[in-house]
């Protein structure tokens, strides 16, 4: 149930009252707004606002509402939701709240980018579409100054406590207290007829404890229908009586330490919905309460039977039972939406995260709770890699370690998993964003990471999942930081320049290597030294990417002498290729001939046969543009003889038809049709290329290998 929203007998969701706001908002949809009166054309989608204190039944109207446009066909491209506020009150950042929308799109978000970057990206996902975007707790006016869409075809709700006065030609709805008969009809949910009609006056006393708010409402309604022997009267007066010292709502002991993040005194204006927690609260069962606050330690304050368990340490069916009660209590609200696997969800509603907090302060130890968020951070961990081992091969070992776990942590199937995983992605990114900012469970937070960041690959690629990954790595790399941990960081700069590089963002990535670099030094004999490589190669591909060939020729050439003192042959003889590659684009034939020749004999010694025959193709290519032909044909036919040996029917095709191209050079017509015959014939009987494979049938090798500059 939301606020205001309850279930008929059917178990249709009835709304109840706000028929004035409704109307008002319809109406403020038509209105002119100040652009149009004044002759200028709207540049940016309308904004509504809903404004109200927290338990006035803000996102039920609003629900409602977008629900009307919707079946009204004006927005054929749905509802899209996101929360400003985080569930311990400090504002979202833009950047974020916008991926999120993208994420609802199904837009791409670019790994990396910036809040300015991220709401450009929006704006322009939605520049041709007609939806409504529901922006829930709205902190700052800024903040959703960057979230409105340009052009008028898309219509924004947004809900905050009070006008949002720096955004210009909008008029708040305010929401108070629902009316009489709206209050009694909610009370008759939970109460049933009988008990309101018999004592009429009773009704409207509890109504009026209530302050006809409606969470105060459903609570109490709640309260009513799980005690069908108690009256109306009973209700109006527990809510009437004082609370005892172990009640919630109350202040803090004598003598309790005061809690840095403890909320500033009670409001009177929240008073009613304090009398109703009380009275919902003090009849639920020990651990159905104790249940009940250890849920605002939910890093999102989305919740569903996992989270619950491993909260507070209970079976999975008895969460599941309890996470429902809860919800027809009222003190839970099903997130809207479709159905996501794996389960119901449920959110913590913000007017009661005080009141749980206050609770869990009195009743729980610090330990006590740091060892409910370590137990949801392990369950999170298990199930993670059980979404990523249903991924593996069937026999692999992690499969077989999947089928000894629990069937309540199991995927039958891979769709299952996926469909898991795009559904509490928003929750898995907070709980890694949370567990590594709250510092006291560093070892849990990097394994979540870590387990996060493989189930995303696992089910989406890592081009897919680029985004995700780039903020996962900025998690490590700040762990890493506040622990000393040298190696750690420097893979979590590596990985970040990786996608920086990737995004384009060629100058922040060689930052990162270097930083990276920098700190796999400062370890001196205790460096990983294929980290350092790894580092080496990174910093000269990315000069290569920005032209820098010479930078770029210097840094591999330090890759090749830590890989000569490593022994490492393969490194060798990849490094050396790409040294003499660098060096051919700025014309340093000489050296770039020294380069690929040391490259073709270390893939002599290494035995790779395919190697050694691309090697010598590449210094007869260089000896081309040299201007060297002679030198090139012949070197070609080496290059040429070392395939035959190999089988490789492609690679001999694509040597066949360069010596095609340069006998034409020398005028030699008749060899250059037979090399080209001969490719053809190859070509015809050759496998299909593999996705790895360096040839193409055109006849070009090594593609990846830039253009080196001819020679004049």
């Amino acid at each position: 149930m939301t606020e205001q929203t309850v279930t008929d007998g059917s178990g249709s969701p009835v709304f109840l009252g706000r028929r004035d706001e409704l109307a008002a908002l319809r109406s403020d949809i038509q209105r002119a707004g100040l652009d149009t009166l004044a002759g200028r054309p709207a540049d940016r989608g309308r904004v509504l606002l809903i404004a109200g204190r927290p338990g006035t039944g803000r996102t039920a109207l609003a629900e409602e509402f977008a629900a009307e446009l919707l079946a009204g066909g004006d927005y054929p491209d749905g509802l899209l939701r996101a929360r400003l506020t985080d569930p311990g009150g400090e504002p979202v950042p833009v950047g974020r709240a916008a991926r999120a929308l993208l994420g609802e799109l199904g837009a791409a978000a670019p790994p990396g980018a910036g809040d300015d970057e991220l709401s450009d990206t929006l704006r322009e996902a939605l520049c041709d579409r007609r939806a409504v975007l529901l922006l829930d707790d709205v902190a700052t006016a800024d903040q959703l100054a960057e979230l409105i869409p340009d052009g008028r075809h898309c219509l924004v709700l947004a809900i905050a406590r009070g006008p949002l006065t720096k955004v210009p030609d909008v008029r708040p709805c305010t929401l108070g207290a629902l009316d009489r008969v709206a209050a009694i009809r909610l009370l008759e949910r939970g109460a049933g007829d009988v008990r309101i009609t018999v004592d009429p006056g009773a009704g409207e006393s509890l109504a009026e404890s209530c302050g006809h708010l409606p969470a105060a409402l459903l609570l109490a309604s709640g309260w009513l229908a799980a005690h069908p022997e108690a009256t109306v009267a009973d209700a109006v007066r527990r809510m009437r009586t004082p609370p005892d010292d172990d009640e919630p709502g109350d202040k803090d002991a004598p003598g309790d330490a005061p809690h840095p993040g403890q909320d500033p005194p009670p409001d009177a204006a929240d008073e009613p919905l304090r009398r109703a927690f009380r009275l919902a609260h003090s009849t639920l069962p020990a651990p159905v309460a104790r249940m009940l606050r250890l849920l605002v330690l939910a890093p999102s304050g989305i919740v569903d039977a996992h989270a619950a368990a491993a909260l507070a340490g209970c079976p999975m069916p008895a969460a599941r039972a309890r996470l429902a009660g809860l919800a027809e209590a009222g003190m839970l609200r099903p997130v809207p939406g479709r159905v996501a696997p794996g389960g119901p969800q449920y959110l913590v509603p913000g007017c009661l995260e005080p009141l749980l907090l206050a609770l869990l302060r009195r009743h729980e130890r610090p330990a006590e709770a740091l060892l409910a968020r370590a137990r949801i951070l392990e369950r999170t961990v298990r199930l993670l890699r059980a979404c990523q081992a249903v991924t593996e091969p069937h026999g692999s070992p992690a499969r077989q370690w999947l089928a000894g776990l629990p069937g309540s942590l199991r995927f039958d199937s891979r769709p299952a998993a996926a469909g898991w995983l795009a559904s509490r992605e928003q929750s898995l990114m907070a709980a890694a964003r949370v567990a590594v900012a709250d510092g006291q469970l560093d070892t849990l937070a990097r394994r979540l990471v870590a387990a996060l960041s493989r189930a995303l690959i696992a089910h989406r690629g890592a081009d897919a999942a680029a985004p995700e990954l780039y903020r996962l790595h900025e998690l490590v790399l700040g762990v890493a930081e506040r622990r000393g941990l040298a190696r750690e960081r420097a893979a979590a700069l590596l990985n970040l320049g990786d996608l920086d590089a990737r995004a384009g963002r060629l100058n922040a990535a060689l930052e990162r290597y270097r930083e990276a670099l920098e700190t796999a030094r400062r370890e001196g004999d205790q460096a990983d030294p294929l980290a350092v490589g790894r580092t080496l190669e990174s910093i000269a591909g990315t000069y290569g990417e920005l032209g820098d060939w010479q930078r770029a020729a210097d840094w591999y050439g330090r890759a090749v002498a830590l890989a000569l003192s490593r022994g490492d042959l393969a490194a060798q003889a990849r490094l050396h290729g790409r040294v003499g590659a660098a060096l051919a684009c700025t014309a340093q034939w000489g050296e770039a001939l020294r380069a690929w020749r040391a490259a073709a004999a270390t893939h002599r010694r290494v035995g790779d046969g395919r190697a050694h025959a691309r090697a010598v193709a590449e210094i007869a290519r260089v000896q081309e543009y040299a201007g060297r032909a002679e030198d090139s044909l012949r070197t070609g036919e080496e290059a040429l003889r070392l395939a035959e040996r190999t089988g490789d029917r492609r690679l001999q095709a694509a040597l066949r038809l360069r010596l095609a191209d340069c006998a034409d050079r020398l005028g030699r017509g008749t060899a250059a049709a037979a090399h080209r015959a001969a490719a053809e014939h190859l070509l015809a009987h050759a496998r299909p290329a593999s996705p790895e494979s360096s040839v193409t049938p055109e006849g070009n090798i090594n593609e990846t290998q830039p253009e080196p500059r001819q020679s004049d």
